[in-house]
């Protein structure tokens, strides 16, 4: 990731739908890290994946993943075997990307908004905020701005519409107001893994 402030703004009316890995539903990709990777080698991904039918989520080995519910009633997950409801929108859930994991809708198609992020390589924050808030991006980090509801304006001058995005890499301090909700995402590398000391 750059030491450089850049951002880039990302527009919902540019991004071509693709069918999930599984081909069960499809998915229309925000970003990626590191750019220019694809679904095998991607460091993080973030997305919004329409689920029109009940049925199995596509496994990502040694991938963790956000789930956010952004449109309709929610679903009944069914985790490595564990249900887990997801009605909230708005309220971000994490779960196990190599987990098999089935669903069954509640009501109707849903939009979820998705975040995967490869296990001890990239940690990744998501929070879904409102109002006025000051955001700082730190030296190594990408801040991900997604509109989910209403609009979102970045530092007073860039307007983001519905699902419009703002990703932004390098050291900088930015202002967000939304009118509705906006999912803020913080990416960063992992930490190391602490040496352990072997026995003898």
């Amino acid at each position: 990731m750059s030491s450089e402030a850049v951002i880039r703004i990302l527009r919902a009316a540019d991004r071509p739908a693709a069918r999930w890995k599984n081909g069960g539903g499809v998915t229309r990709e925000i970003a990626a890290g590191p750019e220019g990777s694809g679904m095998d080698d991607f460091g993080w991904r973030v997305s919004l994946a329409e689920v029109t039918a009940d049925g199995a989520f596509s496994v990502f080995p040694g991938v963790d993943r956000t789930l956010t519910l952004a449109e309709g009633a929610g679903m009944d997950l069914e985790i490595g075997g564990v249900r887990r409801l997801v009605d909230r929108r708005y309220a971000p859930q994490r779960f196990p990307g190599d987990e098999p994991t089935g669903c069954r809708l509640l009501g109707g198609p849903v939009v979820n908004f998705n975040v995967m992020y490869r296990r001890g390589v990239v940690r990744a924050d998501t929070a879904v905020v409102r109002g006025d808030l000051a955001l700082a991006v730190r030296p190594g980090e990408s801040l991900l701005i997604v509109a989910l509801e209403g609009t979102a304006e970045v530092d007073g001058s860039t307007e983001l519409g519905s699902y419009d995005a703002a990703l932004m890499t390098g050291a900088r301090e930015v202002l967000l107001r939304s009118s509705g909700r906006a999912a803020v995402v913080r990416l960063a590398p992992a930490p190391a893994e602490p040496v352990r000391a072997q026995p003898v």
